[in-house]
């Protein structure tokens, strides 16, 4: 049976760590986190964000905006959170409605108080290895293979899912780890072919039961990205998980796999962020 991979256990690691360092800093680190409208799993996030800073230390800065909020109006708001030294961090929670343009309130976030790492500047320079922040669930799921010592170096890898946010941000990261990468999407041809070959597997579909036993081979690592609300009113993974894992040498768990990781290297972001600007002061 597989090694079930722990990201609750993992990501409280990673708060503990966090929450130490920002105890060490002169002033708290703030977080400011800005949303648009009313959509609901936009506001489910949001409280787990909340509660997380709670925990690490962070002071949390929620700032809800009616979905009639013009792309001028937001704009200031980052500007104005740019401007407010008590923020470390500024995180726009997408989506955004549709008359606002997300590359553009992207684009106007500091690339500094970039916690989300979606700033075109954070983007290339992870690009090339020089990362200044890395994208949380890429970096969350980065740590949980480094946790459970999964060996990546030469391991060959696909990513099901090419999205800016996760798909392809992970095969980069991987590929600066020494990984060879094949990135799959709703265009890849002999798709189950592809992963059956692959010695680590991460889907990022949002499809509930998409892999299934036949695109997994024995003894490889399966990370689900996946967070679908299913019928029953549950979160489901990517993954028909009873029937793949016994094939897994590991295995993440949808709840309590990724998804922790996620709002956990966002404090972790979030703190580094402080320590960086609070350095640049001391520079002064």
């Amino acid at each position: 049976m597989a090694q079930i991979i722990d990201g609750k256990a993992v990501a409280a690691k990673i708060r503990q760590i966090a929450a130490k360092e920002a105890a060490e800093l002169a002033t708290p680190p703030g977080l400011a986190v800005v949303l648009v409208g009313d959509d609901e799993a936009s506001k489910v996030y949001v409280r787990q964000k909340e509660r997380a800073c709670q925990q690490v230390g962070i002071v949390s800065k929620m700032i809800n905006l009616p979905a009639t909020t013009t792309q001028q109006q937001l704009l200031d708001v980052v500007e104005q959170l740019n401007s407010d030294a008590s923020v470390s961090g500024i995180l726009v929670q997408l989506p955004l409605p549709q008359h606002i343009d997300e590359h553009t309130v992207v684009c106007a976030i500091d690339p500094a108080k970039d916690v989300d790492c979606f700033h075109p500047q954070n983007v290339g320079k992870m690009m090339i290895g020089l990362p200044y922040f890395l994208p949380c669930t890429p970096a969350g799921v980065l740590e949980l293979l480094r946790q459970y010592q999964v060996p990546v170096k030469g391991a060959d890898c696909v990513v099901i899912g090419r999205s800016n946010i996760v798909g392809k941000p992970l095969g980069v990261m991987l590929c600066n780890m020494g990984a060879t990468v094949t990135i799959c999407h709703s265009n890849t041809k002999n798709l189950a072919q592809k992963c059956a070959a692959a010695d680590i597997i991460v889907s990022c579909v949002g499809k509930i039961n998409f892999i299934d036993p036949t695109m997994v081979k024995e003894g490889a690592v399966v990370i689900d990205v996946g967070t679908n609300r299913g019928a029953d009113g549950k979160l489901h993974g990517d993954v028909q998980f009873e029937a793949v894992a016994p094939k897994c040498s590991a295995i993440t768990p949808v709840p309590g796999g990724v998804g922790p990781m996620t709002v956990a290297m966002l404090m972790q972001n979030t703190v580094k962020a402080a320590k960086n600007q609070q350095k640049q002061v001391d520079n002064i």
